[in-house]
């Protein structure tokens, strides 16, 4: 890509995040575009919808998470708890613009598709997830579903519910971990 477009393409993500932050309800490409300084063709033509620029700036998001997990060295529920504290830091950052950002298709059937937002969710929690399930004796059968159960318990919206209902970011993540090992015991009970 040339230099202008990697920048007008920046600029419309972080104003998209913006946008999200500030009046989520206002969450249109031409007030986008508007606040990324650029007109609306031409922030068409780097997003052809308002859906893409939005699952664009969800995926960056989620790209950050996913370099973080592969470069962890930990390993087992050390590695589970330490990617889930980097979530939730990345929560606190984005979380407020990307809980306006939901999809109308259940999490299995994006995930079975191949969706683009999905299929590096999958890559970012593959390891971490798979070392919990060893730990906890859970068969691999059941990876799929630990990967749904993960997603409905640490979705940006809960998390940062919990934290603004009063517990400290600590204690919210130290709860739900203990409830997703719960979880996923009794699924695979199940």
């Amino acid at each position: 890509m040339r230099r202008d477009a990697i920048r007008n393409r920046r600029k419309l993500l972080e104003a998209a995040g913006e946008t999200l932050r500030a009046e989520p309800s206002a969450a249109t490409m031409a007030v986008i575009a508007e606040r990324a300084n650029l007109s609306v063709a031409t922030a068409y033509r780097y997003f052809p919808s308002l859906d893409e620029l939005l699952n664009a700036y969800l995926l960056g998001v989620i790209v950050k998470l996913r370099d973080y997990s592969h470069d962890c060295p930990k390993t087992g529920p050390a590695l589970f708890e330490d990617v889930v504290r980097e979530w939730a830091r990345l929560v606190r950052s984005y979380g407020p613009a990307m809980v306006h950002i939901r999809s109308r298709t259940g999490f299995l059937t994006r995930l079975r598709e191949n969706d683009e937002v999905i299929t590096p969710v999958r890559d970012t929690w593959e390891r971490p997830i798979r070392t919990v399930m060893r730990h906890l004796g859970v068969p691999d059968e059941h990876f799929d579903h630990a990967l749904f159960l993960y997603n409905a318990m640490f979705d940006p919206r809960e998390i940062l519910d919990l934290i603004n209902t009063g517990l400290t970011e600590e204690a919210a993540i130290s709860h739900m971990t203990a409830a997703y090992y719960g979880a996923l015991q009794g699924w695979a009970r199940g």
